[in-house]
């Protein structure tokens, strides 16, 4: 029976894709195994297409780690898989001749790696490399996903020059950063361009959350900013924030679009920024103030960026630590770096109770947010008291109590 080696790559881009692919083609040649990239996802494996098998060689692949995107593509392949969906992927992987499956994805591209190593165990064995700019798989010592440090690194450039216009030009910027569930990345953008105020999800878990709210800590952050003598600011607002909010209230702003594939909310597409302007505008008017606030969307602009040299190292030690595992009769693992060391983590410690993948979200009780929160430019408890509440109330001329009924949701 033949035994090649097969690289399957779902989700978005991310930096570092054509690492792992290069590193673990350069180590299964040599190891004597074949290696074939799946083009077109799970999408082509289900359905057997034997033309999206591409033959890779040491001499395709031995210049792409540094490059952006991925040359085996990638595709969103959310379909509703049954178990039948995924026997027959094992089978088709059988016929292919690929006893040795690796995946390069987020959490959805994980699931789907699992649910096929449970199905083929014996037949086929799986490992799966972390891909997300999102940062938000479980992996063990902190590490970051790969991709993640690059869209930063691109995204800091980015905004530290916004920042730049926005004191030349005495105006505002509003920033919406990629990141479906989490804050990861419009925090480290953020707080490494030393943007004004980000907002992330995590600090609005669990509590009641309106478009209202978002629009008034924004507000706040521009009138203490202005109370200060200053008239610019760039605040960086993480999209995820979006699954939180009331989507009949956001609907009536902005046209809310889904994936046809995976049918999910395509968060990219909703303009948030965009929305928080006019309604950070409006209230501005209401209180006599005149602002220009510009509004912009990050995010494909950093996921097929070339990668920086973290995540060329990084990518690389995953291709060749996957095929290290898997031809040592390792499978059903995600391959990561932790202190120094290329580890496995089991699958079934990055599962919840129900059998998904768990999130990584930021932790806003940690010292480390703590040190982003304090370097922030908003309204905090403090000014709503003592000759911080006097400034801002002589700015607004307003009384104190009017004031703190004003921004009391700032608070909640």
């Amino acid at each position: 029976m033949q035994e090649h080696v097969g690289i399957i790559v779902g989700g978005g881009p991310a930096p570092g894709i054509n690492g792992v692919v290069s590193a673990a083609t350069i180590e299964a040649v040599n190891s004597g195994k074949r290696v074939f990239g799946v083009s077109g996802g799970f999408r082509a494996l289900l359905e057997g297409k034997k033309e999206a098998l591409l033959p890779l060689t040491i001499q395709d692949v031995s210049r792409i780690h540094n490059k952006g995107g991925s040359i085996l593509r990638t595709s969103r392949d959310g379909v509703e898989l049954s178990d039948q969906d995924i026997s027959l992927m094992v089978r088709n992987l059988e016929e292919m001749g690929i006893r040795y499956l690796i995946t390069i994805g987020g959490d959805g591209t994980l699931f789907v790696a699992q649910w096929i190593e449970k199905v083929g165990r014996g037949r086929v064995s799986v490992v799966h490399t972390p891909k997300t700019i999102d940062n938000d798989i479980p992996l063990p010592g902190g590490i970051s996903t790969f991709g993640f440090q690059t869209a930063r690194h691109v995204g800091v450039a980015l905004v530290t020059n916004i920042m730049e216009d926005a004191r030349t030009m005495g105006r505002w910027y509003f920033i919406t950063t990629m990141g479906r569930h989490t804050g990861h990345l419009a925090l480290g953008i953020g707080q490494a361009s030393g943007a004004t105020i980000t907002l992330i999800p995590e600090e609005f878990e669990g509590k009641s959350l309106s478009l209202k709210k978002v629009a008034d800590i924004l507000l706040g952050a521009i009138i203490k900013r202005l109370s200060m003598g200053r008239d610019h600011g760039v605040a960086i607002v993480a999209e995820g924030i979006i699954e939180g909010l009331d989507l009949e209230e956001l609907g009536k702003c902005e046209m809310i679009e889904r994936d046809d594939v995976t049918g999910k909310i395509r968060l990219s597409e909703i303009q948030l920024a965009r929305v928080l302007k006019h309604m950070v505008k409006q209230a501005l008017e209401e209180l006599g103030i005149r602002m220009t606030i510009v509004s912009m969307n990050i995010g494909y602009e950093l996921r097929a960026a070339d990668p920086i040299p973290y995540d060329v190292e990084y990518a690389r030690s995953l291709g060749y630590g996957a095929i290290k595992y898997l031809l040592k009769g390792g499978s059903g693992a995600t391959i990561t770096v932790y202190e120094g060391h290329i580890r496995a983590v089991p699958f079934v410690e990055m599962l919840d109770n129900a059998g998904r993948v768990r999130i990584r979200r930021v932790d806003i009780t940690s010292e480390l947010y703590e040190v982003a929160r304090k370097y922030m430019i908003r309204l905090e408890r403090e000014d709503f008291e003592g000759e911080r509440l006097e400034r801002l109330c002589t700015f607004l001329r307003m009384r104190p109590q009017e004031f703190k009924e004003r921004f009391a949701s700032v608070l909640s």
